[in-house]
């Protein structure tokens, strides 16, 4: 069976808790998401926990809106939220020395049609979007020179 899903990971310097801090709060999205598609929370709790559900504003040549629903929740260790197309983004966090082990995931295995997202290369876009996300935490929680700080409010 094929693993349909990727994923990268990388370290950024702050605790899983400030990093699981930033994830819950759909307010902040924008300022770490990497495919440059996410504009803003429209609805939803300012924490999101099990079973969650808030609404994003999305632009992909188009303005559109998404909802989505929080299906896997460990609090400051796991984060996954799916949306009508079935596919999930997670975030799983990992204490190590220097900070937290990030790992974003695209799992679109559960997908409505993951043989139609192959064919449109999502995956390959995703994967694209998941490294430039990944950098985006990394800048969050260090300064200009590259030190350790604590993330925005």
């Amino acid at each position: 069976m094929t693993t349909r899903q990727v994923s990268a990971s990388t370290v950024v310097a702050a605790s899983p808790e400030e990093v699981f801090a930033l994830l819950a709060d759909p307010r902040r999205h924008a300022e770490f998401d990497g495919s440059g598609t996410v504009r803003d929370a429209v609805s939803g709790p300012g924490r999101l926990g099990p079973g969650a559900r808030f609404g994003m504003r999305m632009h992909l040549g188009v303005p559109y809106r998404v909802s989505n629903t929080v299906v896997e929740f460990e609090e400051g260790r796991r984060i996954g939220w799916r949306h009508v197309g079935r596919h999930v983004w997670r975030y799983e966090l990992a204490a190590v020395p220097g900070g937290t082990r990030v790992t974003e995931t695209f799992d679109y295995g559960s997908a409505i049609s993951p043989g139609f997202l192959e064919l449109i290369k999502a995956p390959a876009r995703n994967k694209h979007a998941i490294r430039a996300t990944l950098v985006r935490l990394t800048e969050i929680f260090s300064d200009a020179t590259g030190r350790p700080t604590a993330a925005r409010p």
